[in-house]
Parts: structure tokens; sequence; C-alpha cells
């Protein structure tokens, strides 16, 4: 699983120092933030639109947003879930304005669910890229909702105390949302002939 953090190529306490060098003017130490957000961030536009332009553009956006509120930023709070409740924002808003939907393109390698095995043969790799598409399939048919908590639970790793203030509900929200989620998804593959996964 992948933790907010995980990939981020800063810890807490140099975020913070890069926050306070932009807030003082300098816009150069925003530069590391979104090189350590890019990839998390993407994966979860992706996984909330379904297509990479879509998600580029989201996300994009966001780090905009992001860098123009800085100077409202209050440091004693995580960078990450700040930015997260952004960026799922600005899907959302994108989403709504161009009374789109989530439409699934061909699944992204953004997307993995878990790292390759690089020492199974071609049919195992084969079988997993098939279950992926089936996966990703399922989640199509999966309302917004559910949809978001699987993504922050399942792709990007998150526990249900991130989850909950990033989607700004209690965490009781987020265990009921995620069984049901889960419930959805089950029936969604089993529709779509997936019941062995």
């Amino acid at each position: 699983m992948i933790r907010l953090h995980a990939e981020c190529l800063v810890g807490p306490e140099v975020e913070r120092e890069l926050i306070r060098k932009c807030q003082a003017g300098d816009p150069r130490f925003y530069e590391p933030l979104v090189r350590a957000y890019e990839k998390p961030g993407l994966r979860f536009a992706l996984g909330l639109l379904g297509n990479l332009e879509d998600a580029k553009d989201a996300l994009q956006a966001a780090f905009v947003k992001a860098y123009e509120a800085l100077g409202r930023f209050d440091l004693r709070r995580p960078f990450g879930p700040w930015f997260f409740q952004i960026l799922r924002n600005q899907c959302r808003d994108l989403l709504r304005n161009r009374r789109a939907r989530f439409r699934l393109e061909a699944p992204h390698e953004h997307l993995e669910l878990k790292p390759a095995d690089e020492e199974s043969g071609p049919e195992r790799r084969r079988e997993a890229g098939q279950a992926k598409e089936l996966i990703w399939k399922a989640l199509e048919r999966l309302g917004e909702e559910h949809r978001e908590v699987l993504i922050l639970k399942e792709i990007q790793g998150l526990r249900y105390g991130e989850i909950a203030e990033l989607l700004e509900i209690p965490e009781g929200t987020v265990a009921s949302r995620l069984f049901h989620a889960r419930r959805a998804l089950k029936e969604a593959l089993e529709a779509l002939g997936g019941a062995h996964l």
C-alpha cells in the first residue's frame, strides 16, 4: 500500500521549510513539492476521472490553486491531505463543469494496484493485466462516492483517519462507505464475469 507521503521525495519537516520559503516569496521552492506529489496525485486523479488527459488537467489546476493558497496555509497541518483535498475538489469540479462522467480509457501504468512481478512469466503477466483491466471496468460501474473511497484506501493506501480528514467525514463513515464500496465492487466484478478475482 502507498501512504500519502510514501512516494514523496521530502519529509514533513522539509515540506514545512519549503512552504515557509514559498510563503516568503521564493517560488523556486514549490517545485520539490510538485515533484513529490505528482505521481500519487496523478494516480488519485486518474482513479476519480478515469482518463489521463482529464487527470493531468485536474492535477495541474490543483497545483496552481495550492500554490496560490500557500500564503494562507497553516504550517501546523501536513501538506499532503490539504493538497489532496484541493485535487479532489478540482476533479469533482471538472466532472461537474464538463457534465462528464467517469470514463475509463485503457488502464494506465499510473494505476498499478501492485508492482509488477518481474519474476513472473508472460502468462502470469497477461493474467495480471486482464485482472487489472477487469477491476477498472468494475470501478467504472460504481458511483463516485464508492469509487473515491476505494481509490483512497486500496490504491493510495491511506488510513481511515487520513481518508476521514480528506473527505471531511467521521472515520465510522469511512468504514461504512468502504464496506458498501467493496460489496458494490464485488457485485460489479461478478456481473463482468470476474467472480474468481
